[in-house]
């Protein structure tokens, strides 16, 4: 800062030892060695000013750069931002005692930086058309020296560099001041995403995520919309209600269930320009232990064999109380995902004398479930008062198929007797006729050859 001050220091001396100073009004040459004297002691005390108050925080603005009375401090470096989001450029002036300033308008120039263009004007309405309802200062009054504006809806072709000018009187005739330094702004490609707030979700116990969409600087409200689905599925079924809060903020209430475990909610933001970006979260659902209805215990050869089958998040144990009776057991566990299965085997002689009974435990609760005991020869649907599906297949098919083969069956004697009389009558008419034709014949000839 001191370095600043010595060449400001000494730029203003020379301007007063040449005794003249480039403006568009002022000629005089001894009044404007009184200018540059007024302003040479101004600005040795403004950088003591300065030096001695600097916020140690921020660090976003450069140095202090003045040009003839003239002082600037701008957004530090290239300024970057992401398409569809919001850039600041922060700036602040100051300017000569005898100046009055009155509009401040901004330019954006080319690569060259040779052809500059407005693209804001404190007092007009009528600036460049793309980038006309975007661009706006942060503070309106210009007397509080605060020259940063903000530009909405980023484009990619925003990106350049940007000047101030600043306009009003000086010695009652109209002036106007061009600063120098240029701030430089980068548009990419949007890669921001929003920010998703998932608190713990408990089965039965109503919640609220929240969607924050990225460029909070931004006056142009989003879209922001949300879509759920589970894994390898695309149907929605989260019930619930949408409720979005200052244009930038979304949320979404429901009461979780477990069968909401492992799904995937997406909350979309869409922003003007056909820009959009999203995040997904997979929702972690935790509930008490349930114990499901396929555990059970067989009992064969004297041997019991029981297995318990419990699902929760967290993970659930499992517990044998029957096994503070017994020494003589073997224990296995398998765990997989949010489900406990555990296996006990142990001999037993008297099975009434046996309750058996499944204990499982988990941060939010405990359950138990007396498991029903059957013997190899009985099913378990049977054990219940129920049919099994199989055996009642078996007995419809076997059935059917007697039935059908007894019909064959008299159906092939039928025809099998109708047939055998057809044979007998057809027999005794032949026998019949042969013997009667063959006696006449005989007869016949004899008596012939008699008469002869």
């Amino acid at each position: 800062m001191f370095d600043t001050c010595a060449l400001l220091f000494g730029q203003n001396l020379l301007h007063i030892s040449q005794g003249f100073i480039v403006t568009e009004d002022e000629q005089a040459t001894f009044f404007n060695i009184r200018v540059k004297m007024f302003v040479l002691i101004w600005s040795i005390l403004l950088c003591l000013v300065t030096a001695s108050s600097a916020d140690p925080g921020a660090s976003a603005m450069t140095e202090l750069q003045c040009f003839f009375g003239f002082c600037i401090s701008l957004s530090e470096g290239e300024i970057t931002a992401d398409a569809g989001l919001c850039a600041v450029i922060h700036c602040s002036f100051t300017f000569a005692p005898d100046f009055e300033v009155s509009s401040a308008a901004w330019y954006k120039c080319n690569q060259s930086e040779i052809a500059c263009r407005e693209i804001f004007h404190s007092k007009k309405n009528k600036v460049q058309l793309h980038f006309r309802g975007r661009v706006s200062l942060l503070e309106p009054d210009l007397n509080q020296r605060n020259c940063s504006i903000i530009i909405n809806d980023l484009d990619q072709s925003d990106s350049g560099t940007y000047q101030l000018r600043v306009n009003g009187s000086r010695n009652k005739g109209p002036y106007e001041f061009t600063f120098k330094p240029k701030a430089s702004v980068s548009v990419k490609a949007l890669t921001q995403k929003p920010t998703v707030e998932v608190p713990a979700l408990t089965e039965g116990q109503q919640t609220t995520l929240t969607c924050t969409a990225p460029g909070l600087c931004s006056e142009s409200d989003p879209n922001i919309t949300w879509t759920w689905r589970r894994s390898a599925e695309d149907d929605s079924y989260i019930t619930g209600n949408i409720t979005t809060t200052h244009g930038h903020n979304s949320s979404l209430t429901f009461t979780p269930s477990a069968k909401y475990h492992s799904t995937e909610v997406t909350c979309k933001v869409n922003f003007r320009g056909n820009k959009s970006t999203q995040e997904t979260v997979t929702l972690n659902v935790t509930w008490p232990p349930v114990i499901l209805n396929s555990s059970g215990c067989i009992n064969q050869s004297e041997v019991l064999t029981c297995v318990c089958i419990s699902q929760s998040i967290p993970l659930p144990t499992i517990r044998w109380p029957l096994l503070d009776k017994h020494s003589n057991y073997s224990l296995a566990y398998t765990v997989s995902k949010y489900t406990t299965n555990s296996t006990v085997i142990l001999p037993v002689k008297e099975l009434s004398s046996t309750d058996v009974q499944c204990v499982s435990t988990n941060d939010l609760g405990k359950v138990k479930k007396n498991l029903i005991i059957r013997t190899s020869e009985k099913s378990f649907a049977q054990e219940n008062g129920g049919f099994s599906a199989i055996p009642l297949t078996v007995t419809v098919v076997s059935l059917i198929v007697n039935i059908l083969l007894i019909v064959c069956l008299i159906f092939l004697w039928n025809s099998r007797k109708k047939m055998k009389q057809n044979q007998e009558d057809q027999t005794y008419l032949t026998v019949n006729i042969r013997d009667i034709s063959s006696d006449y014949e005989v007869i016949t000839r004899r008596v012939s050859a008699s008469v002869d």
